[in-house]
């Protein structure tokens, strides 16, 4: 859970700008994924201390929402839809050259941490099945073979 920086001051000024009010914590840790791509165990302790929330029930939260990950991410988070739709459509074939490409299995962040890979459900794009979102960006009707291509733009 711990992502190796002091990342004490920084995590002070998010809470401090939810006043450490403890019915706020959800925002603090949108603000705190968004600043550190993850919400490293120190922030949720900071935040347990100040706001007087149960280290256990931020636990939870933070672990219940799939928003919010205790692990590093990368700078780019890298989707592949797997519903109905896109799988049908070879949405497997297109992961399978993603982890080829990357050198890392779904679920994954590349080591020099600039994609983490992984699979989603359903991301409300059915007709352009299959799609890949790499960070913001929605790319439908993905084929194994534009793989390398995506990747060299998003480098």
């Amino acid at each position: 859970m711990s992502c190796g920086c002091d990342c004490s001051s920084r995590t002070d000024l998010i809470i401090d700008r939810w006043n450490a009010d403890p019915d706020f914590v959800i925002e603090m840790f949108q603000d705190i994924q968004e600043e550190f791509r993850h919400i490293p165990e120190s922030s949720l302790n900071q935040i347990a201390e100040r706001t007087g929330k149960p280290r256990g029930i931020l636990f939870h939260i933070a672990t219940f929402y799939k928003a919010f990950s205790l692990e590093q991410k990368g700078e780019l988070e890298i989707q592949i839809c797997t519903g109905t739709a896109c799988y049908v459509k070879g949405a497997v074939d297109v992961l399978r050259a993603f982890e080829r490409e990357l050198h890392v299995d779904s679920g994954e962040t590349t080591p020099d941490g600039r994609f983490t890979l992984s699979e989603v459900r359903c991301v409300g794009a059915c007709g352009l099945a299959p799609v890949v979102v790499i960070g913001e960006e929605v790319i439908g009707q993905v084929t194994p073979s534009m793989v390398p291509d995506l990747l060299k733009k998003h480098r």
